[in-house]
């Protein structure tokens, strides 16, 4: 079956617009209720992208030689660095009186999942290990970014937001070059 993406995006863009109509004419009260749901899933999804990140630097020190202890240290740190933005995120998201979410979004387990039939291929070296870790940076990247470009997002949760994208790009731009000295 083919799936036809314009009409889904058309559908969406139409649906969006209608609820921002509707949400025009709604009470001032309807309308912070509808930003603090959007401030609380787009929070809620960066936790996910965060403890995506904490398994995913967990398995990859598994995965690592004894001799690449350099590595290892390196990935505590991140892991730390994930810990910490998962807290600020929750008490966000607490503020707003929502539920926290604990789970890990589905394309990070499957990208997990497909690690592991890699590592059967390719073997556990530096190189793999640091690949695998750079596409999970790309990815913790592309959602904040998304987050960030999401117009309800409110400007306090935008800073926080902002903060720990730039936190998250120094660490990938660690793991990039990492990866690139050993091309």
């Amino acid at each position: 079956m083919v799936f036809d993406w314009l009409k889904l995006s058309t559908k969406f863009t139409l649906f969006k617009t209608n609820l921002k109509m509707s949400c025009s004419f709604s009470s001032p009260k309807f309308i912070k209720m509808s930003n603090q749901s959007v401030n609380a899933e787009i929070l809620n999804d960066l936790i996910q992208i965060n403890n995506d990140r904490i398994q995913g630097y967990e398995k990859a020190m598994k995965e690592l030689d004894p001799a690449d202890s350099d590595l290892k240290a390196l990935f505590v740190k991140m892991i730390g660095e994930s810990h910490k933005h998962k807290l600020a995120l929750a008490t966000e998201v607490q503020a707003l009186g929502t539920d926290v979410e604990t789970g890990t979004t589905g394309s990070g387990k499957i990208y997990r999942a497909w690690m592991d039939v890699k590592a059967v291929f390719t073997g556990h070296d530096r190189k793999t290990v640091l690949d695998n870790c750079e596409f999970g940076e790309d990815a913790a990247q592309k959602a904040y970014k998304e987050a960030l470009d999401d117009e309800d997002l409110s400007a306090n949760l935008r800073e926080i937001i902002a903060q720990q994208k730039q936190e998250l790009k120094a660490s990938h731009d660690q793991i990039k070059s990492l990866r690139e000295l050993q091309a």
